[in-house]
């Protein structure tokens, strides 16, 4: 005997996604529901545009997320701007939840969702987690882990802390982009019972637009698309690449995001390396598949990750993956056979891993083969949407039973506990 389904299942839904709909990786998980003709409606922490129609889009500031410019985009601050940005939010930015929150609070009271979705634990997950206080009639609450909420922000401040576990006590279930975080949300404080799916961030990778070269890449062309984030140490990416040039002089390094910042036009003056490098600005992610064709080696120089993104695109256009060697990092790349890791701490490091990758050909080849077939199984965005509908629609009613016919694979739906 099948599944026996509700009354209802998989009907349209009612969904209120609370984030920062400026972010490719926001957009690319709610464009999928509004193409399906949801009813959408977004609390956006930063003031945006949308390409696609919403019910209603209402900006809703949280932790200084009003003093952003309309136009900006999420990490075009400069890296000192970024990082100081950041300690102070992590410091400060709880304190500005309870008041946010009574905004929130009313939207959800009057649009009456089926669910909320928390697209980030700091601070919309925070944010969530107040604002439902209260409610007469609650709506199911899911929240999403970004690669490093756990890692960076949660332990950053007794009031993140404190905040983490209260998100992780009022969830009715969890999204994250790699297993190690399923583990740490457990840590601190999700329920055994509560179910978690795993997938990636963005929903996955789109096939039109992420696929490899039609002829194999001759020039040994290295790119780092991580742009400048705090926790991405691109000062030593850029000292390893005179390392690099030292034995492969015809070396060329792409660095999408880059383009007028300050402080790597200084270190590229300083380091001598001006001919060997491009600095690219802003580039739309409809386009960046073109940009990764037409580079043999991708580079995540990152201390704090989930699933990057940017890294599972590179792979789909046939680049050969080097990244730090971080736990959740090891989910997708085994070292020798799918990419490499290395120290993005240390120069050398970084630089041996580039050289490694320009000397084999033959492993660049096997690489890519292997990692069509993972991206396929593992990040193709149409399946794993259609995963996301199913875990939606299963918290929605409680159930259980559509989860274990995926258990075994990943993506997948991690099972509560009977």
């Amino acid at each position: 005997m099948g599944i026996q389904y509700p009354y209802g299942y998989n009907r349209r839904m009612r969904l209120l996604f609370v984030t920062d709909a400026r972010s490719p990786i926001s957009k690319n998980w709610i464009r999928f529901f509004a193409e399906r003709d949801d009813e959408i409606y977004i609390a956006s922490t930063f003031q945006c545009e949308l390409d696609f129609p919403v019910k209603r889009l209402e900006f809703t500031p949280v932790a200084f997320s009003a003093a952003k410019k309309q136009s900006s985009r999420p990490g075009s601050a400069s890296a000192r701007t970024l990082g100081l940005r950041t300690v102070f939010r992590q410091w400060v930015g709880p304190l500005t939840i309870p008041r946010s929150a009574k905004k929130l609070h009313a939207f959800i009271q009057g649009v009456q969702p089926d669910i909320v979705h928390a697209m980030r634990v700091p601070y919309e997950g925070m944010l969530t987690a107040f604002a439902l206080s209260g409610l007469v009639t609650r709506p199911s609450f899911l929240t999403s882990i970004w690669g490093n909420d756990f890692t960076l922000h949660a332990p950053s401040t007794p009031l993140m802390g404190w905040y983490t576990r209260l998100t992780m006590g009022k969830v009715d279930a969890l999204h994250a982009d790699v297993e190690r975080d399923v583990r740490l949300a457990r840590e601190w404080g999700l329920s055994e019972e509560k179910a978690a799916l795993v997938v990636p961030g963005n929903g996955g990778i789109r096939s039109e637009v992420f696929y490899p070269a039609n002829e194999k890449v001759k020039n040994p062309i290295i790119i780092n698309p991580r742009g400048i984030r705090p926790y991405v140490r691109n000062d030593v990416f850029f000292k390893a690449i005179p390392l690099v040039l030292a034995k492969r002089s015809d070396a060329r390094f792409l660095c999408t995001s880059m383009q007028g910042e300050s402080q790597v036009t200084q270190w590229i003056r300083e380091l001598k390396i001006e001919g060997a490098v491009e600095l690219l600005p802003l580039i739309p992610h409809e386009e960046m598949g073109d940009v990764f064709r037409g580079a043999q080696i991708v580079v995540s120089p990152s201390i704090h990750d989930g699933t990057p993104n940017t890294l599972l695109e590179g792979m789909a256009c046939g680049c050969f993956p080097i990244a730090g060697d971080l736990e959740s990092i090891r989910e997708w790349i085994t070292p020798g056979q799918n990419g490499l890791l290395m120290d993005p701490t240390e120069p050398q490091s970084i630089a041996d891993a580039i050289l490694l990758g320009l000397e084999k050909e033959d492993l660049r080849r096997n690489a890519a083969g292997l990692n069509a077939k993972i991206i396929s199984a593992r990040a193709d965005y149409g399946r794993n949407m259609e995963k996301v509908v199913e875990f939606y629609n299963s918290v929605l009613y409680g159930l259980d039973t559509p989860s274990k016919s995926i258990r075994a694979t990943r993506p997948s739906i991690v099972n509560r506990k009977s």
